[in-house]
Order: C-alpha cells, then structure tokens, then sequence
C-alpha cells in the first residue's frame, strides 16, 4: 500500500476544521485510500472533523416503507437477488391495491416515506410485464410509477422517493412533479465492470455514462437526487475515487445531490459473486472517511443493515445518515439483512455522541428546492416538514 505521511494527514484534518476548509484532491484521494491500516486512526479523526465543522451534532434517517413495484428487469447484475424473470418463484408486481395496503400500514407506523424500487424497464424484454401494466392500464412501467407516486401523495401523508432506473430527462421532470427526490445509484464510474463475468456483465443499464447522463439531467432541472457508489464489485481504490469524484463535480455544477451512499458489497447465494470477498470493516471506514473529505459539505450516508451488528462504527468514518429504515417492510435489495429496531438505531446514535432525527425523503436543506412545483406536491411538503425542514413526527 501507498503511504501517507501523518505530518501531511494532520494538516489536511487542521485545514479541513477551519473556516477555510476545501475538498481534498484525486490524487490525495488515491493515496488515502491505499495508505496503511494503522493510519486509518488518523484518516478517520479528519472525516469526524470535516463532519463536525460542516454537519454537526445531528444524524438523520428517513422512517420509510419500501415498495418493490416490480422485480422483473431486463439487466443481470453479478451480486442481485432482486429480480426475477416472469414465472420465476417470488416474481411480483404489485398492484395499486397492494401499495396502498402498505403505504396505509406506513403510515399507522409513522413513516413518512414511500421508496419505490423496481426492475429496468421489464417491458421491453417480457411480454408478461406488457401485459399487466395493460391490465393496469398503462403504458409503460414508468407511466405505472408515476401514478403510483400520485396515488401516495393523494391519498396518504407519506412521500413518494421513486428509484426507476436509467429515465430520460422529460421522465425525470414528470416524476419530480410527483416527488420531491428521485433516486439513481451510479455504483461506480467504471466501464471496466461491463466487461465479461465483470459484476455489470450483460446489465447495459449500469454503464457508467448513461447513469452520469441522467444525474446530470436531474441536476439541470434542480430534482434533489439521491445517488452513491456500491464498494467492493471488482474496482480498483483509483475508481472508486473517480466514481466519488465523479458526483462530487456533478453537485458542484448543479448543487442537486442531497446525498450520497456509500454501500458495501454483500455476497449472496445463487449469484455469480456468490463467493466475491466482501468489503471488510476497514475498508468500509477507509471509504466513508475518503468520499467526506472529497465532499465535507456534502450528506454522506452509509446503510446500518449492510453492517450490522457493528454498524454503529460506520459513525466513526464522518457520516451524517443512515438513510431510509422501516419499521414495517424488509430490504427487498437485501432481504438477509434486516433493518436495525428504530430503537437500537437511536441508543446507538446518542451513544456515540449525536442526535437522531427523522427527515423527509427530502433533505431538509433541499425541501425548497423540491417545493419549487406549486400543488399537490408543495402542500404535502408544507405539511410533513416542522420549521427546520425534518419530519414533523417524532422520531
């Protein structure tokens, strides 16, 4: 591994604490990412600094139900269990009457997000697919969506938070009149994991420069967007750097990315990485403490069920959110990971020296930004947010 001087890490800490703190560079990126195990103490006191100068005191998640609309999808990631083909066991979409039913059950739990997930455009490879959305009486699964994520704001207090998939830009303005933030995840920046047996072998959707192309058009339209990078598929430390780079020049265009994941890697079983090595602890930490002194500014996030029973360690590597936890609905994404009790997740938290907050699927510092279309949206808004811009509904 590279290594880094302590002399020159406690300077970039000291800088990072001032008034006059700027992000660090690739090439320090790089050298921090590959530096030795027993400079990540220090690595790590620079990220709680940066963390402390710029998001203080408070972390947040968002209390959610999570709506998997439908697990059909024309990609074949290498890690997913997820989707399905029609006719496969657990094959699903759901139907306007079963996201109600659970939205409603949401809302008897206190959350105030609905996370709607689902496959890659299912249309265009399964005539099955086709064939429901007719049932259903639409035209395409994001047509589907877009009147799901209506359905929520009109009939329930929840929050739509829609993860469709590559889109196009008039989609993108369509879903943001129906959700105040939409989600895509880029993963990595990384062309290279198209390639054969790569982990995004035969999911063209992933290729690096659509996703960019649609983080891009979202930030035109200023849609407060939710992405992040997926550790440990196969890329190098240098592209893992440039995937984080990668959004972090995108925000400093457009000023539209109210978070970015930071996800580890989890092998599971029947899947082409099925015995992948996965992202230790270390790594994790090493990662988070990188991508908040690229963006100290930023909201950094990193999921507690991916690393529990340890996950309130993740704390330590400059994080200011856990991101969308439910009480009431597994991790579809990753169904052997359950979320942490809401709870556990608080005493961890203060333990560590924070308070939990609830927010919105909207950040709160991006609620007037998602609030700029007038209507339904912007008065559901008005009326889940308390004065700071978090969940009115205690944590």
């Amino acid at each position: 591994m590279a290594t880094f001087s302590p002399d020159a890490l406690s300077a970039t800490a000291a800088e990072l604490a001032g008034a006059r703190a700027e992000p660090i560079s690739r090439e320090v990126a790089c050298r921090l990412l590959r530096s030795d195990d027993d400079m990540l103490p220090s690595l790590l006191s620079a990220a709680q600094l940066a963390r402390a100068r710029f998001k203080p005191g408070v972390i947040t998640y968002s209390r959610k139900v999570f709506l998997p609309l439908t697990n059909l999808c024309h990609d074949h990631c290498g890690y997913c269990t997820f989707r399905r083909d029609p006719g496969e066991p657990g094959a699903h979409t759901m139907s306007p009457d079963e996201v109600m039913e659970i939205v409603r059950a949401g809302e008897r739990r206190g959350c105030t997000e609905a996370l709607f997930s689902l496959g890659e455009k299912p249309e265009l490879l399964f005539s099955q697919m086709r064939d429901t959305l007719r049932r259903f009486g639409y035209k395409s699964t994001l047509h589907y969506l877009e009147a799901m994520c209506e359905k929520v704001l009109r009939e329930s207090s929840l929050l739509p938070h829609p993860n469709p998939g590559l889109m196009s830009a008039e989609w993108l303005e369509r879903l943001s009149r129906v959700a105040p933030s939409i989600g895509l995840m880029l993963e990595t920046a990384s062309a290279r994991l198209l390639a054969k047996n790569a982990a995004h072998d035969n999911a063209p959707a992933k290729e690096p420069a659509k996703r960019l192309r649609v983080i891009e058009d979202a930030g035109r339209r200023k849609i407060p967007f939710t992405t992040g990078i997926l550790i440990g598929i196969g890329e190098t430390p240098e592209e893992r750097v440039d995937s984080l780079v990668a959004i972090r020049d995108l925000h400093a265009r457009y000023g539209h990315i109210q978070e970015v994941i930071v996800q580890n890697f989890r092998a599971k079983s029947g899947t082409p990485m099925a015995h992948w090595p996965e992202p230790d602890l270390g790594d994790m930490l090493r990662t988070l403490a990188v991508a908040r002194l690229l963006m100290p500014k930023m909201n950094i996030q990193a999921p507690p069920n991916l690393s529990d029973p340890h996950y309130a360690d993740l704390l330590d590597g400059g994080i200011n959110d856990w991101g969308g936890v439910s009480p009431l609905t597994p991790d579809f994404i990753n169904p052997e990971k359950p979320w942490p009790h809401l709870e556990d997740l608080r005493q961890r938290t203060e333990a560590k020296g924070f308070e939990l907050r609830q927010r919105l699927p909207v950040y709160p510092d991006f609620g007037k930004q998602a609030g700029a279309h007038s209507g339904l949206l912007a008065q559901r808004l008005s009326s889940a947010a308390d004065a700071e811009g978090y969940a009115r509904r205690a944590v």
